[in-house]
């Protein structure tokens, strides 16, 4: 590594001092021996974390691919060098696990007692040495933890003018286990009851740093508004909007498209920041041919549905699909409907009736007596219609592998929805970012109706 002068080293240490770009730069140098390879992004991170410090920015989202530098300017810079501005400020820092926060703990904790840093703030001092629980001489404070932890006792900022530190979340969410409903949820209930509170003052800034993992992961849900705030947003996708990639030096774009290409789930929303496939992952709805009539020829038909489970916000979604002689398969209308359970048999008995005898009815029977009961109850109110019901088995993907099969070599039509009932772009919008979306109510009925129509002619009574 280069010598520097003591003029040169005063001239970097004020320079570190005031801006936390240079301070990163610098540290890096003197920590690794060689110069910091720098991107873009990494300016972005650092101007939208000096927003925050100066009380221009209260909450900040920051989604970004993982291993692009996120963590060390984020979380172990960031809140060294506040620490250098403000020695008595008071931080939480969560992530997934208790174990890497802990780990960040340490790692600011060596880094304030690094000599290039007392050079820069030579007025902090540490009084503590537990790595997830320190304290700074001047009464700051840095409390590390694991998302679900328990935080009693301590606080982030300072009940007064000016900054005096923040609550810092660095990937809340398990990436393998993101797709998990409870857990998922688990860990916005967390944020929500006892993570916001630790706030000192209602100025206590948020930063939430993160790849973006599923539609209703935190980052999701705070976005849309679910805890009744307004959050700066630094998305910061792996592709650049001019489709060159975001740090070239890191992934090449062959070797991004060779990545998307291997595992489209993974890539559209740990990478891309948009958690589902540009062209879809499981379906490639974009290849289902949308025509204007149906096709000539004798066609079977079958719709399968989805029964809400609440209904407070889930949908009863009951699709009718063909099969042509040519073996062919064509997706006829859908039917999608946010009701109880009156209107929802009153719905299943008027779509019956208008898809005519000729049209089986195929239904979830629900595990347990009351499952057999309903089922018996819907199957009496079609008397004189084909009514079909099987349990669900298997999950949610495995259950429409077939359909997509069949979608995705363009062997599926679609007829096009009219002015009156809009079903074609709500029903696509779902293939595209099934499993990942918030519902799939859609896409149980259509693999529903699938199943019927490739099973054998005996499956389709009793």
């Amino acid at each position: 590594m280069r010598v520097f002068s003591p003029q040169e080293r005063f001239a970097a240490s004020e320079l570190a001092r005031a801006d936390h770009y240079f301070f990163s730069r610098w540290l890096f140098l003197q920590r690794k021996g060689y110069a910091w390879q720098r991107a873009r992004h990494h300016k972005l991170i650092c101007d939208a974390l000096m927003r925050v410090y100066r009380g221009e920015c209260k909450r900040l989202i920051i989604n970004i691919p993982p291993r692009y530098s996120k963590t060390e300017l984020a979380v172990i810079n960031w809140i060294a060098w506040c620490f250098g501005q403000v020695p008595d400020a008071e931080f939480i820092h969560t992530s997934y696990s208790s174990q890497l926060a802990v780990n960040n703990s340490a790692t600011i904790r060596a880094l304030v007692q690094h000599e290039a840093y007392t050079e820069i703030f030579p007025e902090v001092a540490l009084s503590g040495e537990a790595a997830h629980h320190w304290k700074t001489t001047k009464g700051g404070v840095m409390y590390a933890t694991g998302t679900g932890g328990t935080i009693t006792g301590f606080g982030a900022g300072k009940h007064r003018e000016g900054f005096g530190g923040a609550i810092v979340i660095d990937d809340p969410h398990k990436a393998d286990e993101a797709r998990s409903d409870v857990i998922r949820a688990s860990v916005i209930e967390w944020f929500r009851t006892t993570l916001e509170s630790r706030k000192n003052s209602p100025d206590t800034p948020i930063i939430v740093i993160m790849q973006r993992l599923h539609e209703e992961d935190l980052a999701g849900w705070l976005l849309a508004g679910g805890n009744g705030e307004q959050w700066e947003h630094l998305c910061l996708p792996v592709w650049n909007e001019d489709d060159t990639p975001l740090w070239p030096e890191k992934h090449s774009a062959e070797e991004l498209q060779r990545m998307e290409m291997a595992s489209p789930y993974v890539f559209a929303g740990q990478y891309r920041q948009r958690p589902a496939p540009p062209d879809g992952g499981l379906f490639k709805p974009d290849r289902i041919q949308i025509v204007d009539a149906l096709p000539s020829g004798r066609i079977t038909w079958a719709r399968g549905w989805d029964f809400a489970s609440t209904t407070d916000g889930d949908w009863t979604a009951g699709v009718k699909v063909g099969k042509t002689d040519d073996n062919r398969f064509v997706i006829a209308n859908v039917k999608r409907i946010r009701v109880g359970p009156d209107e929802r048999d009153a719905t299943l008995k008027s779509t019956a009736v208008a898809d005519g005898r000729l049209t089986k009815q195929s239904i979830p029977q629900d595990p347990g007596q009351a499952g057999k009961t309903q089922v018996l109850y819907l199957t009496r109110m079609l008397a004189g219609y084909t009514v079909h019901s099987s349990p669900e088995t298997g999950d949610k993907v495995t259950r429409a592998e077939p359909a997509a099969a069949q979608v995705n070599v363009g062997n599926v039509l679609m007829v096009r929805d009219d002015e009156g009932d809009r079903w074609n772009e709500p029903f696509l919008n779902e293939l595209r970012i099934f499993p990942n979306g918030s519902y799939d109510d859609q896409v149980d009925g259509f693999s529903r109706a699938f199943a019927q129509l490739i099973a054998p002619a005996r499956s389709f009574f009793g």
